[in-house]
Formats: structure tokens, C-alpha cells, sequence
């Protein structure tokens, strides 16, 4: 499946459920590399990330091939510096918009790496990882915001501890090793829609 190429799913409400994990209407691309998290340990945190494979290059499979094990290291030179990577998020949406989802919510994807958040270490233990197709300098796609906005409102159902208070960028848990989603993301759009949003009225 070539999750460069889908068609926009229609979905205005994404719901999590809560036995599995999983978003209904995103696309299901389970990664292996994922674990379960420390006994007790919940959701707490939503980290922001940016990707591009080849970097700078948007669209095609990479992503999805680099998060299921399956990239092919000799078709970019660059590949080669992260052929011994094992890694995966929760969610991708590319720059059409599409939601893909490689590990469930309740397990830990591999996402952050060394990370620390307030003090707390591990982020991987207690957050869910959304890659958003982009680089840190040309700006995300409003179809990128607009589904953003509607799976962390999502998670804040199924997660009631959540908050707008616990989104953080890559940048923000791994200063000296990462500085995405960069520059180039709005932090104050996310954080203005989001907040309408959350404030809104909601039919159950």
C-alpha cells in the first residue's frame, strides 16, 4: 500500500477506542516496532514530529517503509545513515491530510528516543508520537492542521488526563538532538483551533 497516493479519507470525528488503541477511519499500517508500555503507565503526553524521506522530499512510501522495516537502503545515499534504525509512531498524516496509524495508542511506539519532559525521562513510556509529513522549514498543509486538531481532540476524549498543556514538539523533549517539527510549524494555530475545539459543544 502506497499511503503516498491514497485518497483523503472523509472523516470529520475521529473516535479512539479505548480496547484497542486504534482511530477509526485511519489507515491501519501496523509497524513491529512497538512494545508495550511500563505496567500502570498511560498516555500523558502527545509529541509533535516532522518527517521527510528523502529529506526535503514529500509523497511516496518511504515513511511507511522506514517504519515497517521494509526501506530500501540503496535507493538514496542518505538512507544509509539510518539503515540500524528501528523506529515507528503512533501516527503519520502526510501532506494530503491521510491519517495512518503503525502502533495502537495503549502501546509504546519508538518515536522519541532519549527524551525528557518536565523533569520525567523516557517519553516513549508515556506519550503518543505524531509524525506530520514536512520539514522545518516549509510550512504543514492546512489539510495537515485540520486533521491534527480533529485526532488530538480525539485523544483528549480518550485520554481525559491530556491537556493542551501536554503537546510538546521533538524539539522540545530532545533539544540537542532534534529540532522538529521546526520552525516552520504553528504552534498558535494548533494551540487557537484546538483550544475552539476542545471548548465547543460536543454531540454524544
Amino acid at each position: 500500500m502506497d499511503i503516498g497516493i491514497l485518497n483523503l479519507e472523509i472523516c470529520t470525528n475521529y473516535i479512539v477506542n479505548p480496547d484497542t488503541g486504534l482511530i477509526n477511519s485511519a489507515v491501519q499500517v501496523p509497524s513491529p516496532n512497538q512494545d508495550a508500555r511500563p505496567q500502570g503507565v498511560k498516555p500523558e503526553l502527545i509529541l509533535i514530529h516532522g518527517i521527510s524521506l528523502p529529506p526535503g522530499e514529500f509523497g511516496g512510501a518511504a515513511v511507511k517503509s522506514l517504519f515497517t522495516n521494509s526501506l530500501d537502503w540503496t535507493t538514496h545515499p542518505y538512507y544509509t545513515q539510518i539503515k540500524d534504525l528501528l523506529v515507528s509512531a503512533h501516527l503519520f498524516i502526510p501532506r494530503q491530510g491521510q491519517v495512518v496509524q503503525f502502533v495502537p495508542l495503549d502501546r509504546r511506539a519508538w518515536h522519541a528516543g532519549k527524551s525528557s519532559f518536565q523533569g520525567r525521562e523516557s517519553c516513549n513510556d508515556f506519550s503518543i508520537g505524531i509524525e506530520l509529513e514536512g520539514t522545518d522549514e516549509v510550512p504543514y498543509t492546512d489539510e495537515q492542521y485540520t486533521r491534527l486538531i480533529l485526532i488530538v481532540d480525539a485523544i483528549f476524549d480518550a485520554y481525559p488526563e491530556m491537556s493542551i498543556r501536554k503537546i510538546a514538539g521533538h524539539c522540545d523533549v530532545s533539544p540537542r538532538r532534534k529540532t522538529d517539527p521546526g520552525p516552520a510549524f504553528d504552534w498558535l494555530r494548533m494551540y487557537d483551533e484546538l483550544k475552539t475545539r476542545v471548548e465547543a459543544p460536543k454531540n454524544k
